[in-house]
């Protein structure tokens, strides 16, 4: 008799892959050329194999650590970081100025990152576990409205860093 299967995990609230953006494949395919060139004086084949090998190199890197972020009843997973939803506290998307802000002199530094400089919205996710060190998690998305809602946290992104403090 067969064993019956596991349970299934349960289907995502919120899915993306943090994909590379359109412009950073001219700069691999520069880069391969580099490899080309640096190698074209001395054989032709070479170089061709040399621009090859590094161009494709860098794509799979590029695809193989591009990120995710899934959401499901139970857990948050961010990345290679995974914590149960009931350790989400306060949720918050910043766009422009405010994800700048987020990303640099707002940052605490013992936060945990998952920032792509290809995204710039960013969802600030505030962690209430009190064993946890970790303040906060602070992740790009390209949809932080709608995980932000997801999260239960605020809908609407700030967008103004806030004022310079006295």
């Amino acid at each position: 008799m067969p064993e019956p299967l596991p349970p299934s995990s349960p289907a995502p609230l919120f899915q993306e892959r943090l994909w590379p953006a359109w412009w950073i494949w001219p700069i691999v395919l520069g880069t391969g050329a580099a490899g080309f060139v640096a190698l074209a004086p001395i054989s032709i084949a070479a170089g061709l194999a040399s621009g090859i090998v590094v161009a494709a190199a860098l794509a799979v890197a590029l695809l193989v650590n591009s990120p995710s972020i899934t959401v499901t009843a139970d857990t948050l997973r961010v990345g290679r970081a995974s914590i149960e939803r009931r350790y989400v506290g306060a949720v918050d998307a910043h766009r422009g100025e405010a994800a700048t802000y987020q990303r640099g002199r707002g940052l605490n530094g013992t936060a945990y990152l998952c920032l792509r400089g290809w995204i710039d919205p960013v969802v600030r996710i505030r962690i209430t576990d009190e064993r946890d060190a970790t303040p906060y998690w602070l992740a790009s998305t390209r949809r932080p409205e709608e995980l932000s809602s997801v999260l239960g946290g605020t809908a609407e992104a700030a967008t103004e860093a806030p004022a310079a403090q006295a």
